[in-house]
């Protein structure tokens, strides 16, 4: 896919843990590639992280060492997110430049906002202000029952991947209400073959590439 002559795509792909987001990032990213030159090459940004100070606070975030609030995470997240946009999102978009990234606002309004018992509407204000700009052009949700999601991770990794089955539940439930109140945000049923995923996928990017 050819890059729009005046600026690239911001697109997020994001999900439960084991939703199948980086496979479907890297096959997307191989689409978008498709065709550019290198100076055109699209993107490919996971989050937290990407950054140094991004993959410094990632550490953090996901020690099992540390019990973090809801609050404190949302906090880390959005310094994380504005030093990510300001560095590598906005000077991608606007060489034109598409970017794909794993994860973003949906994964904290669901994971911290929903799981975690603030209002998300709060936690969406905090990003909105803090965070930083560009916005997403495309969130695309990749929606997934816990359990199935669970049975592809496999043994936890992580501080949040450790935490039980009820809080993954609402984690699932979290995302299945950003998609339902966002604009940008599409929610997609990430249960499917791998190819039947990106195609799908496909059709919501060509949606917003014109």
């Amino acid at each position: 896919m050819a890059p729009r002559s005046e600026r690239g795509l911001f697109l997020v792909l994001d999900g439960v843990d084991g939703c199948g987001k980086t496979t479907q990032a890297e096959l997307l990213v191989r689409v978008l590639g498709e065709g550019v030159s290198a100076q055109h090459a699209p993107l490919h940004l996971r989050e937290p992280g990407s950054t140094a100070l991004g993959e410094r606070l990632r550490e953090l975030l996901l020690d099992r060492a540390l019990e973090l609030d809801a609050g404190v995470e949302v906090l880390l997240f959005a310094a994380a997110r504005r030093q990510m946009l300001g560095e590598l999102v906005a000077p991608a978009v606007a060489s034109g430049r598409h970017v794909v990234c794993e994860r973003f606002h949906p994964s904290t309004c669901a994971y911290q906002g929903h799981a975690g018992g603030l209002s998300t509407a709060r936690v969406r204000s905090v990003l909105t202000a803090w965070a930083g700009r560009p916005s997403p052009d495309l969130e695309v949700v990749l929606d997934l029952a816990p359990a199935a999601a669970a049975a592809r991770r496999g043994a936890p990794s992580d501080r949040i991947e450790d935490k039980d089955d009820a809080y993954h539940a609402r984690v699932a439930e979290g995302y299945r209400g950003y998609a339902a109140e966002v604009g940008r945000a599409v929610l997609l049923d990430g249960s499917g073959s791998v190819e039947a995923v990106h195609a799908a996928i496909l059709k919501e990017v060509r949606r917003v590439l014109v």
